[in-house]
């Protein structure tokens, strides 16, 4: 049995711990991820620790549980919100009201009144998640989805098969609400594929075709209190398009796709990752966002399935054009960028197959020989690889040309270049991996005086998505963006100590926080003494 996580913040231990030691967790259907001490706490422990549920007093040093409520409602409007209170104040609980809290409760509470209150969430919980499994609901929304019309012009727009003068009036006709924006972003969603076990029933088989409805579904629910975008089914997927206003941002877009991808593993229990590609300014030109998006997707063998990746993020520089056939260059170059030695050999081996088959002439042999060498060239090229393996001395291609009949020299000539271009682009991608982190780093080191600097800052500068910038920065560093900005701050402000007369508000101040309590609690948590203490010691 799966629980539901609850995360705890009350600025009383007491009264955590009581709360924690006295609810039957597992019998109500949750397991308590967490406590915290304050709101700042707390929104930290949610990035990491992922609740479905947070309690918190509505009384907090640092930040109050009013505006913890507003936060978590702008990053994870998903999240169920219970908030205590000791005042019996219509204006808080009006705000309260606004802010889609779920309970709101005065203190004191006994064990009998909160096991009622969360057997009211729990079962909010499970009607949610019944509500995105029930097929019946799933074929309803399936026969209210938009009609046939729709989907084939946003395909052939693309496919880029749609007249500029023709988009804008098409949009209006069958009520595309998306113009006008200031640039416009391409997403594919892929419903990963589950393994279907022997003897399994027909109507599950039946069940898991409507995955894709529930799925496209949780996408707009989620989406659609934020961006204006339009939905629907493409060669490549779920397709979204969405229009990036003065109100909300790219990484915004990015980030939200990020939740929507945990959401549905949540709910739906499947697996789904999302490509992101390049914004477009110009919304006839969104084929070109649309194509890149779904090469995002050609990188799912090096960052996994699951959640987001964006075009940016794993292509730093431009893709050439394609000059050989164009079925026949996208595998090989594909191979070569995500494949592995044995995909690579067995790629190389059906094109180099076909000149066995072939009764031509000799110089069609080379030609396909230098076509096949020119799709490597090209690659080097776009990735700055040393060329000379491919045309200078006994090791080159011109060695093969002569006859055009020592084609299985050729073609292990060929898989070992290929194999070895593969090596160099991974080592090339987790190379300029470390070389953004190290920006990042520095990034910090300039900036941490700011109060408000964040991931988001900070991935706005460095061009990548909040959600890659974090995996990746955990990834290289072994510590949490927020860990290392916090660890940066603290260092300076032991050098400040040691070093100034400046008082502890100052200092604060100068390492980047407007509120002296809290740097003192955060110093303390590190070090175990205040900082006044620190400086005496």
């Amino acid at each position: 049995m799966s629980y539901y996580r609850i995360l705890l913040a009350d600025d009383e231990e007491e009264v955590r711990k009581g709360i924690i030691r006295k609810i039957d967790w597992e019998s109500l259907g949750f397991e308590v991820a967490g406590d915290a001490d304050n709101g700042e706490e707390a929104l930290e422990k949610i990035e990491q620790l992922k609740p479905d549920v947070v309690m918190t007093d509505i009384r907090m040093p640092y930040m109050d549980g009013l505006t913890l409520t507003a936060r978590i409602r702008q990053k994870y409007p998903s999240i169920k919100v219970l908030i205590f209170s000791g005042y019996d104040d219509f204006e808080y609980a009006q705000q309260a009201i606004k802010l889609n809290v779920s309970e709101y409760i005065l203190k004191p509470v006994n064990v009998e009144e909160l096991t009622k209150i969360l057997g009211r969430v729990r079962e909010n919980l499970d009607e949610e998640i019944k509500q995105r499994r029930d097929v019946s609901l799933l074929r309803e929304s399936y026969r209210n989805s938009l009609p046939i019309l729709r989907e084939l012009f946003l395909n052939d727009l693309v496919r880029e098969n749609v007249p500029r003068e023709e988009v804008s009036s098409k949009m209006s006709e069958y009520g595309i609400d998306i113009s006008g924006a200031r640039k416009w972003l391409a997403a594919v969603i892929n419903v990963e594929p589950e393994e279907r076990a022997e003897g399994q029933p027909l109507s599950r088989q039946q069940e898991q075709k409507l995955i894709p409805i529930s799925v496209r579904q949780l996408v707009e629910d989620n989406l659609k209190k934020y961006f204006r975008f339009t939905i629907f089914n493409s060669t490549g997927g779920i397709t979204i398009i969405a229009a990036i206003d003065r109100e909300n941002t790219q990484t915004g877009f990015i980030d939200l796709l990020g939740d929507v991808c945990k959401e549905v593993r949540r709910i739906l229990e499947v697996t789904v990752t999302i490509g992101v590609g390049h914004s477009s300014q110009d919304l006839e030109q969104i084929g070109k966002s649309y194509q890149s998006a779904v090469d995002a997707l050609g990188y799912k063998a090096i960052v996994g399935t699951g959640g987001t990746i964006y075009i940016n993020d794993m292509e730093p520089v431009s893709r050439g054009k394609l000059q050989l056939e164009e079925k026949d260059e996208a595998e090989l170059e594909a191979q070569i960028k995500f494949g592995t030695p044995d995909t690579i050999a067995g790629t190389v081996r059906t094109l180099a197959a076909r000149m066995e088959d072939a009764k031509v002439h000799v110089s069609q042999y080379r030609v396909y020989m230098l076509s096949l060498a020119g799709c490597i060239t090209r690659l080097m090229q776009q990735y700055d690889l040393d060329l000379r393996q491919v045309f200078e001395g006994d090791g080159g291609v011109i060695r093969f040309l002569g006859d055009g009949h020592n084609r299985e020299e050729f073609t292990a000539w060929l898989i070992d270049t290929a194999c070895q271009m593969n090596e160099a682009m991974n080592r090339r991608r987790d190379n300029t991996t470390r070389q953004v982190i190290e920006e990042a780093k520095a990034y910090i080191q300039d900036h941490y005086q700011e109060p408000d600097l964040s991931v988001e800052m900070i991935c706005r500068q460095l061009h990548m998505s909040p959600a890659y910038f974090s995996t990746m920065f955990k990834k290289v560093t072994g510590k949490t963006y927020v860990a290392y900005l916090t660890e940066v701050r603290l260092n300076k402000a032991v050098e400040l100590l040691n070093e100034t007369n400046d008082k502890t508000y100052v200092i604060a101040r100068k390492v980047g926080y407007q509120e002296q309590n809290y740097f003192s609690y955060v110093f303390k948590k590190k070090f175990g003494v205040s900082p006044t203490k620190f400086r005496g010691a």
